[in-house]
């Protein structure tokens, strides 16, 4: 057997496995080829939506109805085939690779690492819209869905659970499982480049590598800065609703700069500190939100349709898992772009970050841990978290007074969460556990995609310098401060770029599911031959005993045969064969 199969059998890397320098990595710890033209493009689109802010606008809003109305459908059988490849990859005959070295034990206790992966898998995005998405969907519903108001209510919510369910969570898994093969499996940088090492050979090392962390790069910038202006938003609008001050560019930027500053003491901490206790308060603290409004709330309700909209989302689940409205004309494709096209367009987006995060924190997971802990455990406690604070709005909605609706079935957004907490016992003091709530979300998203962009721009290091770490987090909170001067079509235009980051990166995941697939089926293979390997020598082994235990129980001696000893010298001259071949079996 060869070293290298010897190291593979053992989980182990190969004898000289890659550095961050065969990614470019220089003396400074950076990437060049990865980091300056990430920071052109990011440079070149800021200064272009501050400069020309309606040319940007017009332009990315043509974009994104050129994506949405070409390849939505191509985005929507995309994410069907994440979730096939997910669960084929979990439950089949590759669940037993571990994500390292074979004795290698996970390094995060399950509570922590279910807490990391949720804060930083769905996080800000799920506060902002646990409450209005729900509303949202029952005041504006899909084209051709109709109903009475109890009947609107339950599609909104397993509408909801589309969105924010199974299938996000599998774009995490496939990135997220590749990116972790390769870094603790195969003793690879933690970069995306790696994952599609069993694809591509040597080709990652060079400029198409780079240009694939360079996607990576820009996306997770995108999604991450886009993420801290909608929150940033929902934060100035609950102090506003508060009466504490109006929620101006001035006070919004205040907010960036404070929450930036946090972020990045955060990130220059490292995983096992900030990140990590930030992960597990904001877990707590939304907990604690989440059973105050289901005690406080009409709670049989919730418990009842918690249930209940579960098997909904089940017996539709197939059936929306592959709409595009395409019978419902120009209505049905803005209703598409607005909704369904642009979460999986923004997941994608995210993927580069989630997916190295989550594969940075998953060391000696097996892959069916992986796929279990990322696909459905986040997947329960997001639709807990959307029956009980949306159910709550939706039977106000529904049976009471109403109040989250206005009078032309809008629904405001920024504030419909404040608008809940406040209408439960004690509801100052909930709303500042939600704008707290949504501030350590808006920390955890900064810090993981600071870090992650970091070890993605410093050629795949898992712990990079300090002095880029406080870079890329206060790039973020320019970016977003930036925009946000700018005016709010350029937050629009910057999602639009999210999801267009994503049409590219797209096919880096299919590269990814490739990867995975000729990996797993060559180290099962590998995994065969060696058995086989063992099995016949132990045959060859237990064989030469038996004939060693014949040839003691009945022994030969010189007086037997022809009486002149011929015998007796051919019995040791046997003996000698035997033993050697004994010994060459056990080798």
């Amino acid at each position: 057997m060869s070293t290298t199969e010897r190291a593979a059998a053992a989980g182990g890397p190969p004898p000289n496995p890659p550095t961050p320098e065969d990614a470019g990595a220089n003396r400074f710890g950076i990437a060049p080829w990865v980091f300056w033209p990430s920071l052109a493009v990011v440079g070149a689109f800021v200064l272009f939506t501050l400069i020309f802010t309606d040319a940007a606008t017009a332009a990315f809003d043509a974009v994104q109805s050129t994506i949405v109305g070409g390849i939505g459908w191509y985005y929507v059988l995309l994410i069907a085939a994440f979730v096939a490849f997910s669960l084929w990859v979990g439950i089949g005959r590759y669940g037993s690779i571990k994500l390292g070295k074979d004795d290698d034990e996970p390094e995060f206790k399950l509570p922590v690492w279910f807490a990391m992966l949720f804060a930083t898998g769905m996080g800000i995005g799920l506060v902002f819209w646990g409450v209005a998405e729900p509303l949202n969907h029952f005041a504006s519903p899909r084209p051709s869905v109709s109903g009475t108001p109890p009947e609107l209510a339950q599609q909104a919510l397993t509408q909801s659970y589309i969105h924010w369910g199974v299938h996000a969570w599998a774009i995490y898994v496939v990135a997220g499982l590749g990116i972790g093969y390769a870094v603790h499996r195969k003793g690879r940088p933690v970069s995306i480049r790696w994952a599609l090492e069993p694809l591509l050979g040597d080709r990652v090392k060079g400029g198409l590598g780079h240009a694939i962390d360079v996607i990576a790069v820009v996306g997770t910038i995108f999604g991450v800065a886009t993420s801290l202006g909608l929150g940033v938003s929902q934060i100035g609008a609950g102090f506003e609703f508060l009466g504490v001050f109006e929620a101006n560019n001035f006070w919004l930027v205040v907010l960036v700069v404070i929450i930036t500053g946090i972020a990045t003491v955060s990130v220059v901490s490292g995983l096992d500190k900030g990140i990590k206790i930030l992960s597990n308060s904001n877990m707590v603290l939304a907990a604690v939100v989440l059973v105050a409004v289901l005690l406080a709330g009409p709670t049989l309700f919730l418990l009842r349709e918690f249930v209940q909209s579960i098997g909904a989302y089940l017996q539709d689940v197939l059936q929306l898992t592959f709409n595009v409205s395409a019978y419902q004309g120009e209505e049905g494709q803005a209703w598409q772009a607005a909704w369904t096209t642009y979460y999986w367009g923004w997941w994608m987006s995210w993927a580069p970050f989630v997916g190295v995060f989550i594969a940075r924190i998953s060391k000696g997971r097996t892959v069916r841990e992986f796929v279990a802990g990322v696909l459905l455990v986040p997947t329960i406690v997001t639709f807990l978290w959307f029956a009980v604070l949306g159910g709550t709005a939706l039977y106000a909605q529904v049976f009471g007074d109403g109040g989250y609706v206005g009078a032309d079935g809008s629904v405001d957004t920024n504030t419909t969460l404040f608008t809940l907490l406040s209408s439960i016992p004690g509801g100052v003091i909930w709303v500042v556990a939600g704008i707290l709530l949504i501030t350590i979300f808006f920390v955890t998203s900064s810090d993981s995609g600071s870090l992650v962009v970091d070890m993605l721009a410093s050629g795949g290091d898992p712990n990079p310098p300090t002095w880029s770490r406080v870079l890329f987090a206060t790039l973020e909170g320019l970016v977003a401060i930036a925009l946000l001067l700018a005016g709010a079509g350029t937050l629009l235009a910057l999602q639009t770029a999210a999801i267009v980051t994503a049409l590219p990166f797209s096919f880096v995941l299919i590269g990814i599911m490739l990867s995975l697939a000729r990996a797993f089926k060559g180290e099962i293979e590998l995994r065969r031959r060696l058995m086989r390997q063992v099995e016949r020598r132990e045959l060859a082994q237990e064989a030469t005993e038996q004939v060693f235990g014949q040839l003691e129980e009945y022994p030969l001696d010189a007086h037997t045969a022809n009486g002149n000893g011929a015998t007796n010298g051919r019995r040791e001259g046997g003996v000698k064969v035997l033993r050697r071949r004994r010994r060459e079996a056990t080798k």
